[in-house]
C-alpha cells in the first residue's frame, strides 16, 4: 500500500471514533435516559455516559488503526 493511502486511512481511522463518540454522547439520553430528568442528573448516569462513549470510541480507534497497520505490513 502506498504512503498516501496509508496516511488517508490513518486519518479516517482517527477521526471516525470522534464522530461516532459524539453520536453516542448525543443519543445516550434517548436510549438510556428513561425520560427521567432526576435520574439523568446523577453522577452515576454521567459516569455511564462517559464510560460508554469512551469505550465505543476506543474500540473503533483500536480496530481502525489495527486495520491500517496490518494492511501496511507487507
Amino acid at each position: 500500500m502506498n504512503n498516501t493511502l496509508t496516511v488517508t486511512l490513518g486519518i479516517v481511522a482517527m477521526l471516525l471514533p470522534l464522530v461516532v463518540g459524539r453520536l453516542v454522547w448525543k443519543r445516550f439520553d434517548q436510549y438510556f435516559g428513561k425520560n427521567d430528568a432526576a435520574y439523568m442528573d446523577t453522577l452515576g448516569y454521567f459516569l455511564k455516559k462517559i464510560g460508554y462513549t469512551i469505550l465505543v470510541a476506543f474500540v473503533l480507534l483500536w480496530i481502525g488503526i489495527s486495520l491500517v497497520f496490518s494492511a501496511n505490513g507487507a
